[in-house]
């Protein structure tokens, strides 16, 4: 077995191609109009469980983030949570990683809605570059 791990981009091809066909449907909405091209990837991520059944409660916006650690894959406001907070949401990116964004994103409507906002924060971060070099955001 080799021990490199699949790119996060490999693992979710099928996810980020449902992805793109989302932002293009959230940048049509007339309230989406002047939305930057990240918010548009997060609210891509936030319509994501409901492309797949029935939707949630409506999603809490996220808070502003603040400066970030390079090395974390957490946004800035969750740097400083309590240490089982950040391990639950890391551990549901690596669900995304492993096993899709659906599980994570089924998975994390069982968490606080902090988490849920955090883990839409750190996978648009995650995307965002790969959605860029597609040419899905500018």
């Amino acid at each position: 077995m080799p021990d490199q791990p699949i790119s996060f981009e490999h693992a979710l091809q099928t996810d980020i191609e449902r992805l793109a066909e989302e932002i293009k449907s959230q940048r049509e909405k007339p309230d989406m109009k002047s939305a930057t091209e990240k918010e548009l990837v997060k609210e891509a991520i936030r319509a994501f469980p409901q492309l797949e059944k029935k939707p949630p409660a409506a999603p809490v916006p996220p808070p502003p983030a603040a400066g970030t650690n390079p090395q974390s894959p957490l946004p800035g406001y969750a740097q400083n949570a309590p240490a089982e907070v950040k391990l639950e949401i890391e551990y549901l990116l690596s669900v995304a990683l492993q096993e899709g964004l659906g599980k994570a994103l089924s998975e994390a409507q069982k968490s606080p809605y902090f988490v849920q906002d955090a883990l839409h924060d750190a996978l648009a971060g995650r995307l965002y570059p790969e959605l860029q070099k597609r040419g899905i955001v500018k």
